[in-house]
């Protein structure tokens, strides 16, 4: 009895290790999926070897393996990460209170100021995308999903704005907003920005001009009784 129990503390980990375990694990992660992101990004995905991401995030090949499984997976992770944290920058930048016009029309001067930033190099997806195999369809897929959020989040305020066909302006405002990423990032000029905004104004005007008639309505109405 005593033996077995012996046998069993030895082939368990104290808590306090597994803890230490956990929390080492993590970090690595953390600094792989950075690490990966900035040379991703700078550098494109096939120009980046495993090497030069186990050299920047600074842990062992074996570890970015047993973390990952594959540089695919570690892309995907990096894809997904990337999709997250921008969703999240881009609707907290134009929620900013007013009404879905106003939040609307924030878009394009967030995207300024991203387009500024030293360490913007374009769309991950777009990049991901454009720098593979057309026919391979992990990556397209996890594009489409991400763009599907922001699409459905444009088409909700453009429905409350009063758009007539809020599907078709979420998709024409997206057209614009994936033109300027690429223009900006070809250019290295964040004002191209402001050119896609004054293309996004003419979407505006009919939904403006159906508010007015609206709003008119009533009084009409009254003049009439």
């Amino acid at each position: 009895m005593g033996k077995s129990a012996a046998g069993k503390q030895t082939s368990k980990k104290p808590a306090i290790v597994r803890t230490i375990a956990a929390v080492d694990e993590d970090s690595a992660r953390g600094r792989l999926l950075g690490a990966a992101t900035r040379l991703f990004c700078k550098n494109g995905i096939n120009a980046t070897g495993i090497d030069a991401i186990i050299s920047e995030a600074g842990t062992a090949k074996t570890t970015l393996y047993k973390l990952f499984g594959s540089k695919t997976a570690l892309v995907t992770a990096v894809l997904e990460s990337e999709g997250k944290q921008w969703r999240e920058w881009f609707i907290g930048a134009i929620e900013a209170g007013g009404d879905a016009e106003t939040k609307l029309a924030r878009i394009f001067p967030a995207l300024k100021s991203w387009f500024g930033e030293e360490r913007f190099y374009g769309c991950p997806f777009i990049n991901a995308v454009g720098e593979h195999d057309k026919d391979q369809k992990q990556f397209r897929t996890i594009a489409m999903r991400h763009k599907k959020v922001v699409l459905a989040h444009i088409e909700k305020l453009a429905r409350e704005m009063g758009a007539q066909d809020p599907e078709s302006f979420a998709h024409q405002l997206a057209l614009l907003i994936d033109g300027a990423i690429v223009a900006a990032m070809v250019s290295r000029n964040p004002e191209v920005a402001d050119t896609a905004g004054l293309a996004a104004s003419t979407l505006f005007e009919p939904v403006r001009l159906k508010a007015g008639k609206r709003s008119s309505r009533p009084d009409a109405q009254l003049a009439a009784v």
